[in-house]
């Protein structure tokens, strides 16, 4: 095909979609079709997640400005802020709201019946009340989930692999969230199976962190129950575990391209790319309880080389010839 008619199609596919018949523009003539986005992390920390949603639309023919519009929020890893922000987009009178996580679709599922909600990772929207069933999900909520039985256990596997002395595992994160309490108890099982002892040591705000890595003293290795929390302070927190000559493991490829060890687990760039077809769906006229919510179909194993040499570690040649990418 040449440039020219691949011009002339994004052209056409662009003002298509303007013209694309949506209930809310009838409702309320001359007004852009409005996503609202509630961010759990901050802007920065979800950078390259809303980069891939907002290119997919984009190649929709959703253009921000143009034929939608976004507001967004960020809760900013504030539990606390998400009912907040859920009842401030209600007010708004979006059109759709998108959101990562169990408990901000819980708290929009307590503001709103009626708007859609999609979410590029809920943990088990099944169990947590907030859909019927996977295929049907009936209600205002789709998206995609992450549960995947026994993820935190093979996570636990590869990390024993790098750290083959592996005796005594922390494990950090917010377990109130209830995907996370899942995913503890994986991790406990495969623990028990292994002969490794378990220390879990629970942060809520950002400000639990330093004394959490203060009470990990005699740990050989430190396993991130990762949520928007340890997302927004990734940084600090792969600092902090480098100075305490800790390896750490991940679910996401994100935390390791920032210093962390090693992380296995679903492409969450590529999941939020995804939503933006369920959002472009229901756009187009779609019931969100009609759209089934899918399942990551991609996981991956990432490795720092560069931090496993920082910290002494000689990382196996069978796990660098399994891993999806290597940093070095």
């Amino acid at each position: 095909m040449s440039a020219k008619m691949k011009r002339r199609e994004f052209i056409t596919l662009v003002g298509g979609a303007a013209a694309w018949p949506l209930t809310a523009r009838a409702q309320q003539p001359g007004k852009l079709p409005t996503i609202g986005y509630l961010g759990a992390g901050t802007s920065a920390s979800e950078s390259q997640r809303v980069a891939a949603f907002k290119e997919r639309l984009h190649q929709l023919g959703w253009i921000e400005g143009r034929t939608i519009a976004i507001e967004s929020r960020w809760v900013e890893g504030r539990s606390d802020r998400a009912s907040e922000i859920a009842r401030e987009l209600v007010r708004l009178k979006v059109d759709i709201i998108v959101t990562s996580g169990t408990p901000q679709v819980i708290a929009l599922k307590q503001a709103t019946s009626v708007i859609p909600i999609v979410s590029p990772t809920m943990g088990d929207p099944v169990g947590a009340g907030l859909i019927a069933s996977l295929a049907r999900p009936g209600g205002n909520v789709t998206g995609l989930s992450l549960l995947q039985p026994d993820l935190g256990g093979k996570r636990l596997e590869v990390l024993r692999e790098v750290v083959p002395g592996l005796r005594r595992l922390a494990i950090l994160g917010n377990f109130s969230n209830p995907p996370i309490a899942q995913e503890l108890r994986e991790v406990q099982a495969a623990a028990d199976r292994l002969g490794v002892e378990v220390a879990t040591i629970e942060i809520r705000r950002a400000e639990d962190i330093r004394p959490a890595f203060d009470a990990l003293k005699g740990a050989d290795a430190l396993y991130l129950a990762n949520d928007q929390l340890i997302l927004s302070n990734r940084t600090r927190i792969n600092i902090m575990a480098l100075v305490a000559r800790l390896p750490t493991i991940y679910n996401s490829r994100e935390y390791v391209e920032e210093g962390g060890l090693v992380s296995y687990g679903p492409n969450f760039v590529d999941l939020f790319r995804r939503a933006a077809d369920f959002v472009d769906k229901i756009l187009r006229g779609a019931k969100p309880g009609d759209i089934p919510v899918e399942q990551p179909t991609k996981f991956e194993l990432v490795i720092n080389l560069t931090t496993a040499k920082a910290l002494g570690l000689t990382v196996p040649p069978t796990l660098l010839a399994r891993a999806d990418e290597v940093i070095e």
